[in-house]
């Protein structure tokens, strides 16, 4: 895990003190909100519908349990005893006092985090495969370059004030579980024929009110070469982007109007003429930062467990959790682990005080005190012995943190709506509560399979609804709250954008629409193991949108 150095913990709190007095003067008066807005943007402060929103930057979803530990503690001392995991693997308080930011800020100094750069027309947090450094399909810890990339992006003279806001992904496998074509540059981590480390390049994905999926726009870019090529990317969006239109100027409109092949030329010229100057990553400084990654001490294990095995035989419940909520490691005898933040009923990625604190002393014990928080709005156990997996499972029930969910149809990706958001037009919390309590049988849910369902409140599509097998949109037509239903999205390696199955659904009929769509697809499916989306890609939208609209 990367460690803070000199200059960040200068820098992080020569900022706090300057948003304190910031602060101080929009308490006094001084500043009125209108010339205090760009100001707390820059500090990742939010005014949404009732009360300031703080979100707080997790770099690339990683995070000791020290630094957990002090989430629980902001949220029990400074909100309202919870916080909300988002989809850009950070967390977001929602009710601070304006008065109380600079002591939050202060104290997530103390345990090296901030708020710097979670909102703002700039390069956002950078994320990564939530299993990264513990994947068994690896090709190498995506996090490295994500770091990399973190240092150069932060405060960036150039490219602090980009026509929108702009988001980078890095993923290490050839499996994607961090969305990755849907930023405005993905990258995944590969090797050439030599054996090479490098990266296969994508720019131009996006979701919002005009969802894209990023184009390849080189196959091979040497590790040595990444941020020079990020930078010539950067340079030609700086340079072409819209800034007349905010709902124009992401990269992906740029990329559609201009083409990929005449942007890859400019990028390509940028990139030859900046590539071995000062930007080039020295082999080094990219084994330094490798080093913050090593591997923690594991122990030389065999491939089973009988306690694990054991438990797996006699406990039901047990026996789901880890058919559902385990992920292969690579190194034998342990495992990743999927802390689902979605119990039936709940807010999907809320989690109070004390379950921060338990996932905190969870990870501490048993997963070399390290945690990662998932796109899709949970918390990863990475490294887990088999024979702990017992007593993992024990604590996590004792925090009501035991849904065995992970990737069914109530593991949902989800934002706040209407109950926080000022952009939004509808509200997703109550829909994600009646669905969940709907689909709640674990049994009904694992006989359904594996299943992506994604709510947005509004177009801006934070929820992900977009790529979504199955996406609910939230839209306000006339004053009443409206869901349209979309099929067939995917945030995988095969990304493809979902298509708007018809008239939107009430509130009162959202849940029964959802169903019908479920029961049409168990009814033709070929199989019991045929998944949603294979299915919908074999037979089309004709029998979902025939069994809604008749």
């Amino acid at each position: 895990m990367y460690r803070y150095d000199e200059f960040d913990a200068k820098f992080v709190k020569e900022r706090v003190d300057q948003f304190r007095d910031q602060i101080s003067r929009r308490l006094s008066g001084e500043l009125t909100e209108d010339e205090f807005k760009p100001l707390r943007l820059m500090n990742g402060l939010y005014l949404q519908l009732h009360a300031y929103m703080l979100r707080v930057a997790v770099p690339y979803g990683t995070l000791s349990s020290k630094q957990m530990r002090m989430l629980g503690h902001i949220a029990r001392k400074y909100d309202r005893g919870y916080g909300h995991f988002t989809t850009r693997q950070n967390i977001q308080f929602n009710w601070p006092a304006l008065e109380d930011i600079p002591a939050i800020l202060d104290d997530l100094a103390s345990v090296e985090m901030h708020a710097i750069q979670t909102s703002g027309n700039c390069i956002r947090n950078t994320s990564a495969d939530h299993f990264a450094g513990a994947a068994a399909d690896e090709v190498a810890d995506p996090r490295v370059y994500a770091e990399i990339i973190r240092q150069w992006s932060t405060i960036h003279p150039e490219f602090t004030f980009l026509p929108r806001k702009f988001k980078i992904c890095v993923i290490g496998a050839e499996k994607d579980r961090a969305a990755m074509k849907t930023h405005d540059i993905g990258l995944q981590v590969k090797r050439n024929e030599a054996g090479d480390l490098g990266f296969a390049v994508f720019v131009g994905g996006g979701q919002g009110r005009t969802p894209m999926i990023a184009k390849r726009v080189n196959d091979f870019v040497a590790e040595n070469d990444i941020i020079a090529y990020c930078e010539a990317i950067l340079r030609v969006y700086n340079m072409y982007g819209r800034r007349d239109n905010k709902y124009k100027a992401r990269i992906k409109i740029l990329v559609h109007e201009t083409g990929i092949d005449v942007l890859r030329k400019d990028i390509e010229a940028e990139f030859e003429r900046i590539k071995d100057g000062v930007l080039r990553l020295p082999d080094e400084s990219i084994r330094a930062i490798e080093e913050y990654f090593a591997d923690p001490d594991f122990e030389k294990l065999p491939s089973t467990s009988k306690a694990f095995e054991d438990r797996l035989a006699s406990d039901r419940a047990f026996a789901i959790f880890a058919e559902r909520n385990l992920h292969p490691h690579k190194k034998m005898g342990y495992t990743s682990v999927v802390v689902s933040v979605k119990p039936a009923g709940s807010p999907p990625g809320d989690a109070t005080d004390d379950q921060l604190e338990a996932i905190a002393d969870i990870g501490e014990k048993y997963s070399f005190d390290e945690l990662r928080i998932s796109h899709e709005q949970n918390v990863i156990l990475p490294h887990v012995k088999l024979d702990d997996l017992p007593a993992v499972y024990d604590a996590l029930v004792e925090a009501k943190l035991h849904s065995a969910n992970a990737g069914l149809i109530t593991d949902m990706i989800v934002c706040p709506g209407l109950d926080y958001c000022a952009l939004a037009n509808a509200r997703s919390i109550p829909v994600a509560q009646r669905l969940s309590e709907r689909f709640e049988d674990i049994e009904r849910q694992k006989d359904i399979g594996e299943l992506k369902l994604k709510i947005s409140g509004c177009i801006n599509a934070c929820g992900h609804h977009h790529v979504g097998h199955i996406g609910i949109l939230g839209v306000d037509r006339k004053g009443e709250e409206l869901y349209q239903i979309t099929l067939g999205g995917s945030g995988d390696e095969n990304t493809s954008i979902g298509k708007i199955a018809g008239r939107g659904f009430t509130s009162d009929e959202i849940v029964d629409a959802v169903e019908t769509v479920v029961d049409t697809y168990m009814d033709v499916r070929e199989k019991a193991d045929e998944a949603f989306i294979d299915t919908y890609r074999r037979v089309g939208d004709a029998p979902f949108k025939e069994a809604l609209y008749g």
